[in-house]
């Protein structure tokens, strides 16, 4: 069955380091699914087992030691969820180039294909677009459009997952959007003559039609008028 064509995944990963080929490995994946940019609620989240050891520099970043992670699963135990979670859908990544390098080289240790780099969009630069000369990483795009990351204490897949999903509404008009769908709501509410909410006063319509006095100093104004068009 074909997926959705709007349907996105808005994905993040945890690693041992910064190069797949030098042996880092990815330790952590989390995903968001959206469609027609609105997340649906469904994600997907997983430890492995890197099989070696945890730089004590990575594990300043996302907390996540080598005893923790000696528990988990390895990749190639689990990665056919990860795969159907996936699909065939688009996959959006900050700096993605990064997390789709660590992703396609776990798949190749267990020798299963890549995930073609046409299904890429890198947030990275998109925000370049929108922003030039800004500071755009995902802290910085979450403060700028004003999304709460209080609660972001170390980096974890799934967390910047969802921050990520709302950084790229807003990186691709998501407010706009709902603006739009506010107004239409509005007016189908109007229409259908929906009472209003709760503690608002409901106003009788206000009579537009024009007075016998406005209508005789209407017509005195437009006689005055020299050279009326109309009068051509």
């Amino acid at each position: 069955m074909q997926s959705d064509p709007r349907r996105e995944i808005v994905f993040d990963t945890e690693t041992t380091g910064l190069d797949p080929t030098t042996g880092d490995r990815m330790v952590e994946i989390g995903c968001v699914e959206m469609i027609g940019r609105v997340p649906t609620g469904a994600t997907f989240h997983a430890y492995y087992n890197p099989e070696r050891d945890m730089p004590a520099e990575a594990e300043r970043v996302h907390g996540l030691s080598s005893a923790f992670l000696s528990t988990k699963p390895l990749f190639r135990e689990s990665v056919q969820e990860l795969l159907e979670f996936l699909g065939d859908s688009p996959l959006v990544a900050h700096n993605a180039g990064f997390d789709f390098g660590f992703l396609n080289a776990e798949l190749a240790l267990i020798g299963l294909p890549p995930i073609g780099m046409e299904r890429m969009i890198d947030t990275v630069a998109i925000a370049r677009k929108r922003h030039p000369g800004a500071k755009n990483s995902l802290d910085a795009l979450c403060t700028r459009y004003g999304i709460d990351r209080s609660h972001r204490v170390k980096h974890g897949a799934l967390l910047d997952a969802e921050l990520l999903a709302q950084v790229y509404i807003e990186l691709t008009g998501g407010r706009q959007i709902g603006l739009e769908l506010a107004a239409e709501v509005s007016t189908i509410t109007v229409a259908r003559g929906i009472a209003p909410a709760a503690g608002r006063p409901r106003r009788e319509p206000r009579p537009h039609a024009p007075t016998p006095a406005e209508l005789a100093r209407h017509r005195e104004f437009v006689a005055g008028i020299e050279n009326a068009i109309w009068a051509r």
